[in-house]
């Protein structure tokens, strides 16, 4: 059986413990916007904006519903058009005023597409709904979970981008040997401007589509993500956030931001989903930074730490093999 209240209930949870946890580090409590949506559903943004340590970011919850899915969940998925929806998630990115502490991105997910038939006014699934998804008959739901995180650091640490995938592979481990590798490669590809041909960081995890093994196993592995987060990114921004810098490295940080959101305007299926679908604006493009910067056709200085990014840190690597508490991998 699938179990919308559980996945609901966890994820609201999952929210108030980052939400908690980011406030206590950035010296600030979080704005919280509560917004619904004509079409059905709603959601919590909680945002830090000026703080200590965030310049901007944001922790939503979302859980929004209609009656016909938007072009962008039908693009793969052709014989879901038509169908009754609801989505919901938690989606945060941050955006650290220190240049030596990484913007980072956290999403889990849950989606369920209802029966043909079935249009009723009520967007909740049945108490009883079947333990289906995929491709099955049109008389039984289809569902899915999707989600990740990856990092995106300016001025990069060997020892961060370790610890953070060693987090990511300690989450995905007891769901199978070669979970975390796939979902890594599946973030290296996913997180990669095609039109800079360059990755947007130094990855993570990234996964959709996933119902394979049933509802708990793909539900525990969920939690098991969203609970590696706090763990995998806060003892990082605790060791960077306030490190010495000048004016070099703000116009660099400020330059790179600049890939962020050229990704994530032109790029990302979750922006894409969310304007298609009506959610809130503000909320869907909190991911943007607060300050941004381009310059044409600009490139770093032979041998600097910005070239070091570069040819060092935005290529794909197994980062595992610098781990030497992972050398059993």
């Amino acid at each position: 059986m699938i179990d919308v209240a559980a996945v609901k209930h966890y994820l609201l949870t999952l929210q108030e413990r980052i939400v908690a946890a980011l406030a206590q580090l950035d010296g600030q409590s979080a704005r919280r916007d509560v917004w619904q949506r004509a079409e059905g559903g709603g959601g919590v943004g909680c945002l830090f904006e000026g703080g200590a340590v965030f310049e901007k970011g944001g922790v939503n919850f979302s859980h929004v519903m209609g009656q016909t899915l938007p072009p962008s969940a039908t693009a793969g998925r052709a014989h879901l058009a038509g169908r009754r929806w609801e989505a919901m998630g938690v989606s945060l990115v941050l955006h650290p005023r220190n240049p030596y502490c990484p913007t980072t991105h956290m999403n889990v997910r849950f989606f369920i597409a209802h029966p043909a038939h079935d249009r009723k006014d009520d967007l909740s699934p049945p108490p009883a709904a079947a333990d289906h998804a995929g491709t099955g008959p049109e008389t039984q739901p289809e569902w899915w979970f999707g989600g990740g995180m990856d990092l995106t650091p300016f001025y990069p640490f060997e020892e961060d981008c370790v610890h953070f995938h060693r987090v990511c592979h300690e989450a995905l481990a007891p769901f199978g040997h070669d979970v975390y590798a796939r979902y890594k490669r599946w973030c290296d590809d996913y997180f990669f401007l095609k039109h800079r041909n360059e990755p947007r960081g130094i990855g993570g995890i990234f996964f959709d589509d996933l119902h394979e093994g049933g509802f708990e196993r793909c539900f525990a592995l969920v939690r098991s993500v969203g609970d590696a987060f706090l763990p995998a990114y806060l003892p990082i921004c605790t060791r960077r956030h306030a490190t010495p810098y000048g004016s070099r490295e703000r116009e660099f940080q400020l330059y790179r931001r600049g890939r962020y959101v050229e990704f994530n305007l032109l790029q990302d299926r979750g922006t894409l989903f969310g304007l298609q679908s009506g959610g809130r604006t503000e909320a869907i493009l909190m991911s943007l930074p607060p300050l941004v910067a381009w310059r044409y056709d600009w490139h770093p200085e032979p041998g600097s730490a910005e070239e070091k990014l570069l040819t060092d840190f935005l290529i794909a690597r197994d980062w595992l093999k610098f781990d030497k508490a992972s050398d059993d991998v």
